[in-house]
């Protein structure tokens, strides 16, 4: 079945950098939208980032915009996350997810219910 594996989380301190990885497998990449998501403790799922099926077009949640940077490359059936000048209120457990490019990009990107595919996720604790 479709695997979506993340990697590179771990602890960093505050004004760090972390690159986080998603490695897709048995999808046919290239026709699907990704995202990032995160949950921190008690809280719900929230949008981070997402890049259309090109890598085109890309959208950020605000609280990361000018700080996070999503990539893709398709060769390699891989979607990144570069995180720099990290916060505490970034801590969260960062998940990939998938959603096919049947919609356009833009319509709904941020919504959970859209992605069909979920990573387990990657821990990112940020300390000060």
């Amino acid at each position: 079945q479709v695997q979506l594996v993340e990697s590179g989380g771990g602890l960093v301190q505050v004004g760090g950098s972390l690159r986080l990885s998603c490695a897709a497998s048995r999808l046919s990449f290239s026709s699907y939208h990704m995202g990032w998501f995160r949950q921190a403790p008690g809280k719900e799922r929230e949008f981070v980032a997402g890049i259309s099926w090109s890598g085109g077009t890309t959208d950020y949640a605000n609280s990361v915009k000018g700080r996070f940077t999503i990539s893709r490359d398709n060769a390699k059936n891989t979607v990144y996350l570069q995180m720099n000048s990290l916060k505490t209120e970034d801590t969260a457990v960062y998940y990939c997810a998938a959603r096919p490019n049947t919609r356009g990009f833009a319509v709904q990107v941020s919504t959970t219910t859209r992605y069909d595919y979920w990573g387990q996720g990657t821990q990112v604790t940020v300390s000060s």
